[in-house]
């Protein structure tokens, strides 16, 4: 990204297609200061032309309102993009060849830093031991993230690295043992470095219409350092909007997130693990193996950390995945109510991140608490299925109820679409497609609804209401799209009924049908300043 440049000050966009609920019709737009000014005909354009700073010509893109990923590891993502990336290696033979030539080009790092191997994927299943790791990196520190990063592996020189406590089985490493080693490997990347990072990530988010992240850091994911230096290139340099949210717990926990710039004690604070990684925690144990995962908090932590939060006016949010740690949340957060009122912790906007294995009963928790549900819809694209990681690890009756995002919308749960980047890609028309063409049937929501929850749907969850629409007196934030024609979903539990009908009134969306290609960012526009540009365009 370019350092902080002059932006015109009144802007007129023209002859497009502008997505926006103020006018169903809408090929023309103002902005002016930073925010959305008019929307309108064509013809009523004709009335602005001559007042604004600059006239931009559409030639018949897409402007909707910029993407919220509301869940980001922002650094991790700027690293798996700069460095290895094992998520497209279709075996363990292909994994350990590209371990062997990330090393032999990278002969000065300190330690080498991988990300997104999966076994679960391999023939064979199994993760690499750390004897082939040894021999595939010439005996050097590196440190290879699973892909869900709840767990990882270790070459032997990184273990030598650590002080003693950590175990030396040769088997993925888990929980404490897993944040020892993390801490050590990051602890060697150099400022430099994780600048660089940070900025390919952000500029790499605006180049995908993405104009806020919500940045989940937190003492077990990164380090002060890490999260207070995002939060300052941010603020210095034109690029998405990032919002901070530090995941520690209780009194220290708020008192750390206030000092940090935090929107909340929020993101990643663990109520247990990952299902790839044997490590959410279940109410029955996992079809393949003999065991039902970790609790990390239990319903008296969590009642404790959200009535913290309460009394300081910031957001509690928990990482719950198994449906043991959910339930374990809603009851937590209710017990928190109980005490500081239902109202109170309704208003705050407490958050749950990924939310996958919800029950009725959850579901309706959610509501009655009113806490966001922040989920990933491409989780289910990449595991879902009846051949897929969540069939393997909960057999297939308990796996299709995962990411049950139709039941939440029915409750009223309001829902916020992320990524959880680097453990999917960033990737938000994807993640649209991945909600409404959920590998189960019943829980696909509309093309629309999804779009929302991607948009004003990460805002809602910081507690803005005023944005993510592209409607006047909005911050202007919005993406400008090379897309096919426009259609308009029908409101149709199948999902799969389309209309190109004007006469619907309503504001149309691409095609995402699976197959055909998603729209082409080719401008993302952050408050009104111009944050990327396609090059050619």
């Amino acid at each position: 990204m370019s350092e902080q440049s002059a932006e015109p000050q009144t802007v007129l966009l023209r002859r497009g297609e502008v997505h926006s609920p103020a006018d169903p019709f809408a090929t023309a737009m103002v902005v002016e200061r930073g925010q959305v000014a008019w929307v309108g005909s064509e013809g009523a354009a004709d009335a602005f032309a001559d007042g604004v700073d600059e006239v931009v010509d559409l030639d018949g893109a897409l402007v909707t309102p910029a993407f919220t990923d509301a869940h980001v590891h922002t650094t991790a993502t700027g690293l798996a993009l700069t460095g290895l990336d094992l998520s497209g290696a279709p075996s363990l033979e292909a994994a350990l060849a590209r371990i062997r030539e990330f090393a032999t080009a990278r002969p000065d790092d300190r330690v080498l830093l991988g990300h997104g191997w999966d076994a679960a994927r391999w023939p064979g299943g199994r993760p690499p031991t750390r004897a082939e790791l040894d021999a595939a990196t010439g005996g050097r520190p590196l440190y290879l993230s699973r892909i869900d990063v709840h767990s990882a592996v270790v070459t032997t020189a990184l273990l030598d690295l650590i002080p003693g406590g950590v175990t030396r089985e040769d088997a993925p490493l888990t929980r404490d043992d897993h944040h020892v080693v993390r801490e050590a490997a990051l602890a060697a990347i150099t400022a430099a470095q994780r600048a660089e990072a940070q900025r390919t990530a952000l500029t790499h988010a605006a180049s995908l219409g993405i104009g806020t992240l919500h940045e989940c850091g937190g003492p077990q994911i990164s380090s002060e350092d890490d999260f207070t230096a995002l939060l300052r290139l941010a603020a210095r340099t034109p690029g998405p909007r990032v919002v901070g949210y530090w995941a520690e717990q209780g009194d220290a926990g708020v008192a750390k997130a206030r000092e940090l710039g935090a929107a909340g004690a929020a993101g990643d604070l663990f109520a247990d693990g990952a299902l790839g990684s044997h490590t959410a925690c279940l109410h029955e144990p996992y079809a393949d193996a003999g065991h039902a995962g970790t609790a990390y908090l239990d319903a008296d932590a969590v009642a404790a950390h959200v009535l913290a939060c309460t009394e300081a006016g910031l957001q509690a949010g928990f990482h719950a995945i198994g449906d043991a740690a959910v339930a374990a949340v809603v009851e937590g957060v209710r017990t928190a109510a109980d005490k500081a009122g239902l109202a109170r912790i309704r208003a705050a906007r407490h958050r749950v991140e990924h939310a996958e294995m919800l029950t009725p009963e959850t579901v309706a928790g959610f509501a009655e608490l009113g806490l966001i549900a922040s989920v990933q819809p491409a989780f289910d694209a990449l595991w879902g299925g009846a051949d897929g990681m969540y069939a393997r690890r909960l057999g297939t009756g308990r796996a299709r109820t995962l990411n049950p995002f139709a039941a939440l919308l029915r409750a009223g749960v309001p829902l916020a679409f992320g990524s959880d980047s680097p453990v999917t890609p960033l990737d938000p028309w994807g993640t649209v497609r991945a909600a409404a063409f959920h590998r189960t049937p019943e829980h696909r929501i509309s093309v629309r609804a999804a779009f929302t929850a991607h948009t004003r749907g990460g805002w809602r969850a910081v507690g803005r209401d005023d944005a993510g629409a592209l409607v006047p007196g909005a911050p202007a934030d919005y993406a400008v799209w090379r897309t096919d024609e426009l259609v308009v979903q029908a409101p149709d539990d199948r999902v799969a009924r389309w209309s190109t009908d004007p006469r619907s009134g309503t504001p149309g969306l691409p095609d995402l049908s699976p197959g055909r290609d998603l729209p082409v960012c080719l401008r993302t526009v952050v408050g009104g300043r111009t944050v990327f540009v396609r090059p050619g365009e």
